[in-house]
């Protein structure tokens, strides 16, 4: 028989989630005991596995080395583009649309590009081949658009509603009337879940993978502009115009947590890979970088000669800023502060308007006001990619495979919040402490409903059962039972006559002794002064 497979002495640790070893030894059943014992070996053998694949991981990031007094910020891209090879140059381009401004995404796996104009034009390519796929014109204004969970679908939110279409051919497939006005999208891939905002400031979760509206929160901010996700554990920020970046899940009906981040209005908020930092822009020409991780501090700030309006962070932790009609790129920015870019860049004129890197690829998705370029930034993408997660190079049955694995593993929405690993945690509580606990917490939502609960006082008005029988007979005919009907509206307007009066405490019981003229001096035993 084969031997089993033994791996070197590598750290291990650094692949360790974060979970604590449970203490099985005190347990009493054999069979949960023996299940937790597996589950903690199936554990250690995933993390060894995991740093045993450092050493098939061969590609290193490289990145832009200055010599002597040279400074790789005043590098241009024609300069960059020289000292590449054909392949890597082909991937620096720039392309001149006239329906501006322009708003680009890339696809989990950085394959295909998708632009929208501003004036109503949506296309999407394969950029990396230069293939145009498809290409339409609504004929009215887009404001953003976003990848569903592959290139078989987008989402483009128009004028007035969020509209879903078609990758290949471009055709509609949805519009999303309960998505008004909105000006941001992002999309959830592990939740299939598809976010808005937009002038009216609520907050809406689409499922994209039943049609179900799943939630929607109302900001009660004004209108909102800035809309970011935080990758790590799917958390949403929305940037404010008091300065305020709140921290949104599907399952709470206020935000997770509130940051006043600026004391202006924030124009662009991005979230790194791991979610551990949060780069925020403002109106006051403040770039701030924020620690997510437990204290919300922040940690350093940058100044812009003209406020920034689009954040990007790269996967290698590289902080693209678009402010006015030039683009910055920082590199280890965030965990310390530097002092000169990493990379700059001017559109000439061309205010920008959308900025995104590419995933595994060096390369910065530039939409501006004339269209759009592709920039080259050695050491921003990854190095080495999981295909069984996402594959660059992935056929058509791959895609299909891993859009249907997808769906069968999707999360529910009531998964997402501000720390993921309670997620598989067990809870160490007695079973009778959690009874009584969800016991009085029944009892407790009761008496707040019963002490919320008013009774409406019902009244007869015009279409009551009465007064319909009396429509009905004819009006000349006296019978009995018109009669009895008669005498019953008249007590139903005499107990009406009489609640309004006691409700402005007067007494009807006296009208009957003192006459109708001195009956409104009359007032209940109750309201009258000793």
């Amino acid at each position: 028989m084969p031997s089993a497979v033994t791996f070197p002495d590598l750290d291990a640790g650094a692949y360790n989630r974060g979970g604590k070893p449970v203490a099985y030894s005190k347990l009493k059943d054999k069979k949960l005991k023996s299940k937790l014992r597996r589950n903690e070996r199936e554990i250690e053998q995933a993390e060894r596995e995991a740093a045993a694949t450092e050493l098939l991981e061969r590609a290193d990031p490289g990145s832009l080395e200055a010599e002597g007094i040279e400074r790789t910020y005043k590098f241009k891209q024609s300069e960059i583009r020289k000292h590449l090879d054909l392949a890597s140059a082909q991937k620096s381009f720039d392309l001149s649309l006239e329906f501006g401004p322009y708003s680009c995404d890339f696809t989990r796996n950085g394959r295909y590009l998708l632009l929208g104009g501003g004036k109503g034009h949506l296309a999407t390519l394969d950029w990396k081949s230069g293939r145009l796929i498809s290409e339409i014109h609504v004929r009215e204004r887009v404001r953003d658009v976003c990848f569903l969970q592959n290139d078989s679908m987008y989402a483009a939110a128009q004028r007035k509603f969020v509209y879903i279409y078609e990758g290949k051919t471009g055709a509609e497939i949805h519009c999303l009337k309960h998505h008004t006005e909105a000006n941001a999208l992002q999309f959830l891939p592990f939740h299939f879940l598809l976010a808005s905002v937009g002038d009216t400031g609520w907050l809406k979760y689409q499922d994209v993978s039943t049609g179900q509206l799943v939630s929607e929160h109302r900001s009660k901010l004004g209108p909102c502009f800035v809309l970011a996700q935080n990758r790590w554990n799917g958390v949403l920020m929305t940037g404010h115009g008091n300065g305020v970046v709140n921290l949104w899940t599907p399952q709470l009906r206020d935000p997770a947590a509130r940051v006043l981040t600026h004391k202006a209005p924030v124009t662009a908020v991005s979230v790194d890979r791991e979610g551990r930092y949060m780069a925020t822009a403002g109106r006051d020409g403040q770039l701030k970088i924020w620690d997510l991780r437990s204290s919300y501090k922040e940690l350093h700030s940058y100044f812009c000669p003209t406020p920034a309006k689009k954040l990007d962070i790269s996967d290698r932790g590289m902080l693209a800023v678009g402010w006015g009609t030039h683009v910055s790129v920082w590199k280890d920015a965030l965990a310390t502060k530097q002092q000169s870019p990493y990379l700059t860049h001017n559109t000439g004129g061309s205010a920008a308007t959308s900025l995104q890197f590419a995933a595994f690829e060096d390369v910065l998705g530039l939409g501006h006001e004339r269209g759009y370029s592709s920039l080259i930034v050695p050491g921003a993408g990854e190095a080495n990619y999981d295909a069984l997660e996402l594959n660059p190079f992935e056929s058509s049955a791959d895609k299909r495979e891993r859009e249907v694995r997808s769906l069968l593993e999707k999360l529910p929405p009531n998964t997402i919040a501000l720390d993921p690993s309670f997620v598989g945690d067990m809870d160490r509580t007695a079973p009778e402490i959690r009874q009584k606990e969800a016991l009085d917490e029944a009892r407790d939502r009761k008496v707040k409903e019963d002490a919320e609960y008013v009774p409406r006082e019902r009244q007869r008005g015009r279409n009551s059962a009465l007064r319909k029988v009396l429509r009905k007979k004819n009006r000349y005919v006296i019978d009995e039972r018109r009669l009895k009907v008669e005498r019953l509206l008249a007590q139903e307007k005499q107990l009406k006559a009489d609640r309004v009066a006691r409700e402005r405490g007067e007494n009807p019981e006296s009208k009957a002794d003192v006459g109708v003229a001195l009956s409104r001096f009359s007032v209940l035993k109750k309201d009258r002064r000793l």
